[in-house]
């Protein structure tokens, strides 16, 4: 089953609930689609008048901002052990490479990482433990966090729930959005082929022309 047959057979606040759930889990380190339920759901959104854009975006906002927080916790706590562990747990996501490429960019970028890795899945995956694991000031961690739950997930929502109203709307009227798009694309194909028929035969007549003036001389 889709996810998105899945989430309709579910009251909207189980929707609500799932959506923060599977982002705060992913948030806090451990690898899940947050992002493919989320754009899921508001599309759901924009066809089921049940499900409210608005909550859902805050449940997602929380889910981001709640499950970073308790992944930077959880970070600061178990330190370097940890990231052996989700090493070993998750040898795909938390490998010594990726483990290698994240550090790199929280020492280079710092508040920056926390708040752009939520729109790139590696580095959201890792932004609260591997933040809490190298010892980032939570107030600075804090304000990243925030920032960039409230536009990844509020912004996500937006821009998706818009683009399912307007991809409802064209669809509604598709059948004579339909004929007319044929009509057109048939009136061009006729047009286009007797414009090449048309130069086609031009050629071939510029051709004989040229032929008739440069005959081939006879030879002995």
């Amino acid at each position: 089953m889709h996810i998105e047959s899945w989430l309709e057979t579910v009251p909207a606040v189980s929707v609500y609930l799932i959506v923060g759930l599977v982002i705060g889990l992913e948030s806090l380190g451990i690898p899940l689609p947050g992002e493919i339920i989320l754009v899921t759901a508001t599309l759901l959104a924009s066809s089921q008048d049940h499900i409210d854009p608005y909550i859902l975006a805050a449940a997602a906002i929380a889910g981001a901002v709640i499950g970073d927080s308790i992944g930077y916790l959880i970070g600061r706590k178990g330190g370097q052990p940890l990231l052996n562990w989700l090493g070993r747990k998750f040898p795909k996501h938390f490998s010594a490479d990726h483990v290698a490429t994240a550090e790199r960019s929280f020492h280079k970028w710092g508040m920056w990482a926390v708040f752009f890795g939520r729109f790139i899945a590696l580095l959201r995956i890792f932004a609260g433990p591997l933040a809490g694991v190298l010892r980032m000031p939570y107030w600075k961690f804090a304000i990243a966090n925030v920032l960039g739950g409230i536009v990844w997930a509020g912004g996500t929502v937006a821009v998706i729930y818009s683009v399912g109203k307007v991809a409802e709307d064209w669809l509604k009227r598709f059948s004579w959005l339909g004929l007319v798009a044929a009509l057109l694309f048939g009136l061009g194909s006729l047009l286009l082929m007797k414009r090449r028929a048309k130069k086609a035969a031009a050629e071939r007549e510029a051709r004989a022309a040229s032929a008739e003036a440069d005959p081939v001389p006879a030879t002995d």
